[in-house]
C-alpha cells in the first residue's frame, strides 16, 4: 500500500499543473503539502502540445514563458472592416503548453509524478484512493486526503444548448513580412458562412514572418482534417494573401460550448477542476484565466486548513447570459458576425474582455447588453428558462484550452 499524499492531482494539463504549482508554494510558516501528480503515459491519452491564450492587466506569473503578447486586437467584418483597438491596461497573451511545463519544472520537482492511466477514483470517509494502471500493466493504489480530477466525465452534463467550437491551425512562416505583430486578429469573418453557426479566422502573429493561423467554426459537427485544410488554404492565400509560406506545425481541437452545469464536487474528498469543473466559458471557449482563479482559491484554502472545494468559475448571472447567447446563435436568431463585430465596435475592448472574463458588475453588463440586438436577446431570454436540459450523447469532450 502506498504511504499516501495530502493531495493527488489527476491530469497534467493546464488545470493539473497550475494547481500543483500553486500548492507547492505555501505562505511562510505553512508546510509544503505532499502532492502526487498522475498523468497518462506518452501515447493517445496524453494531450498533444497546445496553445493557451488569455488576457490580464500588467505582468503575470507566467510572462517569462510566453510565446508572444499584444496590446491590441481586431475583429473584422465580412467586408474586412474593423480597426485595431487598444486593450487599455490589458495584454492578450499566448502560452504554449510545452513552455508552460518547462517553466514550472523547478518548483514541480518537489512533487511525485506517476505515469499511469487512472481507472477509478474511490471516495472514502477519510480521503480517496486513485486506482491506476502503469504502462507495464501493474495496478497502483494512490491514497490522498484530497483528489483533484481534471479528466472529462464519462457523460457530459445535460444542457439546453450545445455548440462546438472546432478548429484547426497552422503555424506558418512566410517568405516576406506579412504579419503586423502588434495586434491579434481575434475574429476575421472574411470566411465562408457555414449552413449552421458561424466561421472566422484567428491570427496570432509571433513576428512579421510567423504566426499561428486558425480556421474556426461554431457549429454542431466538427469537420474532417481535409476540410479544415481546404478552408485554411483559402484563408491564408486568398484572404490574407500570404504568398509563399511553409507550415511549421499544426494543432486541432474541439471545445464544447454548452449551458450544462458542471459539478465541482465528485465526493467528500474528490473535486473536479479545469474543463471538467466548469472552467470553460460557455460563450467563448476561453478557460485559462478561470483555471488560474480556481487554482489560487484551492491552494489558499488548503494552505489555510479549509475544505479546498473549487469555487464557481463564473457567476450565475454570467452563465445565464451565456445560455441566452448560445441559444440565439444556435437558432440563427442572432447573427454571429454582426453580433461580435457590433460589440467590439461599440464597447471598449478592456471592458468587453473583463465582461468575457466574468469580472464586470450589473451596471456594466446592462450597458453592454444595450449594444446587442435587444429584441432578439429578449425573446431568447424569455424562451431559455422553458427549455428542458437534455442528456448529451457520448462522452464529454475535453476542452483543449486553446481560447483558453
Amino acid at each position: 500500500m502506498d504511504t499516501g499524499a495530502e493531495v493527488v492531482v489527476v491530469g497534467g494539463g493546464a488545470a493539473g499543473l497550475s494547481l500543483a504549482w500553486r500548492l507547492l508554494d505555501p505562505p511562510d510558516g505553512v508546510p509544503v503539502p505532499r502532492v502526487t501528480l498522475v498523468e497518462a503515459p506518452p501515447g493517445p491519452l496524453r494531450p498533444p502540445e497546445r496553445t493557451w491564450c488569455f488576457w490580464e492587466a500588467g505582468p503575470g506569473p507566467y510572462d517569462s514563458f510566453l510565446t508572444a503578447s499584444w496590446g491590441g486586437l481586431r475583429v473584422r467584418g465580412p467586408d474586412g472592416s474593423g480597426p485595431v483597438r487598444s486593450l487599455g491596461r490589458l495584454r492578450y497573451k499566448m502560452l504554449r503548453s510545452g513552455d508552460f511545463e518547462r517553466g514550472l519544472r523547478p518548483r514541480l520537482s518537489a512533487l511525485r509524478r506517476v505515469e499511469a492511466v487512472v481507472e477509478e477514483v474511490a471516495d472514502g470517509p477519510e480521503g480517496a484512493i486513485v486506482v491506476c494502471r502503469t504502462a507495464d500493466g501493474s495496478v497502483s493504489r494512490l491514497p490522498g486526503r484530497w483528489v483533484f480530477d481534471s479528466r472529462p466525465p464519462a457523460v457530459a452534463p445535460p444542457a439546453r444548448t450545445v455548440l462546438l467550437q472546432h478548429f484547426r491551425g497552422w503555424f506558418v512562416r512566410a517568405e516576406r513580412p506579412v504579419f503586423a505583430p502588434d495586434a491579434v486578429e481575434l475574429m476575421d469573418f472574411r470566411t465562408p458562412r457555414p449552413a449552421h453557426g458561424l466561421s472566422f479566422g484567428y491570427v496570432l502573429p509571433v513576428s512579421p514572418y510567423e504566426a499561428l493561423v486558425e480556421y474556426t467554426e461554431f457549429g454542431r459537427v466538427p469537420l474532417t482534417t481535409a476540410a479544415y485544410d481546404r478552408a485554411l488554404d483559402r484563408y491564408t492565400r486568398d484572404v490574407l494573401g500570404l504568398g509563399p509560406f511553409r507550415v511549421l506545425g499544426t494543432e486541432q481541437g474541439v471545445i464544447p460550448m454548452s449551458d450544462g452545469r458542471h459539478p465541482r464536487r465528485a465526493g467528500r474528498h474528490v473535486f473536479r477542476i479545469g474543463a471538467a469543473g466548469g472552467a470553460v466559458r460557455p460563450s467563448t471557449g476561453y478557460a485559462f484565466a478561470a483555471i488560474q482563479r480556481q487554482a489560487r482559491a484551492v491552494a489558499d484554502a488548503l494552505h489555510g486548513g479549509r475544505c479546498p472545494v473549487p469555487p464557481p468559475a463564473y457567476s450565475a448571472r454570467a452563465l445565464a447570459m451565456d445560455s441566452v447567447l448560445l441559444r440565439g446563435l444556435d437558432t440563427g436568431r442572432i447573427d454571429g458576425p454582426a453580433f461580435f463585430t457590433g460589440l467590439f465596435a461599440r464597447v471598449p475592448c478592456e471592458r468587453l474582455l473583463r465582461f468575457l472574463d466574468g469580472a464586470t458588475g450589473p451596471a456594466e453588463e446592462f450597458s453592454i447588453g444595450l449594444r446587442t440586438p435587444v429584441p432578439a436577446m429578449l425573446r431568447t431570454a424569455a424562451e431559455v428558462p422553458l427549455l428542458p436540459r437534455r442528456p448529451r450523447p457520448g462522452p464529454h469532450q475535453e476542452a483543449p484550452d486553446d481560447r483558453l
